[in-house]
């Protein structure tokens, strides 16, 4: 343990985004000298999440990647659309397969010191101070994921929904589920009319997370998730016996707030705290990969920290998409039985991988060509 209370650079929070960066930085010979600390006042040794992502190759993430698959199905009330992934993978990690990796790696470093404290606050002068409960710190750049707290406090003025859901990994009796396939979304069941589905990994013939969501402006009750993946699984799965051997329950901010107004000179807002979670899917890990090696390059080249993280069409598109379904929610079904049955699922990973063409991206918002995306592409405007 290094013992320092001043850091080159400083990491708050060991999740995707903290452990993403400080492991991109450890990789990189123009860090070896550099004093790193990350701060989070857990230990993260147990699983409270999945990662979920596409790729088309081989990636430094395939040692601990729980299960991949190159075919999804996407249900709703009117169509069944198979989708062949390739040449993509649909891949998912465990958190904690992704905390225990990220800790054992950066453990080996010596510049490198976890810091299990909370952090209660964080000021810029020359350098940056970190104050936590019983110390103090200092460093030269902070990256923070906290969120900002004015999303709490202003968020309703800009256009907000929440992806929140409980998800159950479930062990059948006999062989049930279908290795090779995720159902990506199946919209069959409903609470009321707001824009809910089903979620489905595969990891054996007897053994799957199915999982609840929802994309809606408020939150429900926990067991009102466990009612709705109850009934899935008994009219839908057509399941009677089984156990549920883990839960997951989260939620994810999909907003257009401006997360990227937080960051400074001398502290740069990183994570879901960033702003880097899409705001039209919730989609992250990919992302964050994009931004870290952004950032390593901008650092490198003695270029501001933030630079060029945020491309400003892509941010345009989340944005009228996210009007539509807060303004008219039960549109949800529709809008992704458009964009799944309308366009190549390719175009799409692209398209949300903010990696395609603009003559791409036309073709995908003619196939949602409606009354109500009008409506919202002129009210964003």
């Amino acid at each position: 343990m290094l013992h320092k209370s001043h850091f080159d650079y400083v990491i708050i929070g060991n999740g995707l985004a903290g452990l993403q960066l400080a492991l991109s930085m450890t990789s990189d010979s123009f860090f070896d000298e550099k004093l790193i600390a990350l701060f989070d006042p857990s230990k993260k040794n147990f699983n409270d999440k999945t990662w979920s992502f596409w790729e088309t190759e081989p990636s430094k993430w395939d040692d601990i990647t729980h299960q991949s698959w190159n075919k999804a199905s996407v249900i709703t009330s009117q169509k069944y659309i198979d989708l062949n992934l390739r040449p993509y993978s649909y891949k998912t990690i465990r958190s904690i397969d992704f905390y225990e990796y990220g800790k054992k790696t950066l453990s080996n470093k010596k510049n490198i010191e976890f810091i299990i404290e909370h952090v209660e606050s964080v000021n810029e002068n020359k350098i940056v101070n970190i104050i936590t409960k019983n110390n103090s710190y200092t460093a030269t750049h902070v990256f923070d994921s906290r969120l900002p707290k004015d999303f709490s406090i202003s968020s309703k003025k800009y256009i907000s929904i929440i992806q929140h859901f409980k998800g159950w990994v479930i062990k059948t009796e006999q062989n049930v589920f279908k290795t090779d396939t995720i159902t990506m979304m199946d919209y069959r069941l409903k609470d009321d009319n707001q824009t809910t589905f089903t979620y489905i990994l595969p990891f054996s013939e007897t053994e799957a997370l199915v999982e609840f969501t929802y994309f809606t402006a408020e939150i429900v009750n926990e067991d009102t998730y466990d009612s709705y993946i109850k009934t899935y699984i008994k009219d839908y799965l057509k399941i009677k016996n089984y156990s549920i051997i883990e839960t997951e329950i989260g939620q994810i901010p999909m907003t257009n707030f401006p997360f990227e107004a937080y960051s400074t000179n001398k502290i740069t807002k990183i994570g879901t705290g960033g702003g880097w979670v899409k705001g039209s899917t919730g989609y992250s890990f990919k992302h964050t990969e994009k931004k870290v090696a952004q950032i390593i390059k901008n650092i490198k080249t003695n270029q501001p920290v933030s630079k060029n993280l945020f491309k400003k069409r892509f941010k345009f598109y989340d944005k009228v998409f996210l009007k539509v379904l807060k303004d008219e929610n039960e549109k949800g079904e529709w809008i992704f039985q458009q964009f799944y049955s309308k366009n190549s699922i390719q175009n799409m990973f692209r398209f949300l991988d903010e990696e395609s063409t603009f003559l791409q991206e036309l073709k995908i918002m003619w196939s949602l060509f409606s009354w109500s995306f009008i409506k919202a592409f002129f009210k964003t405007l």
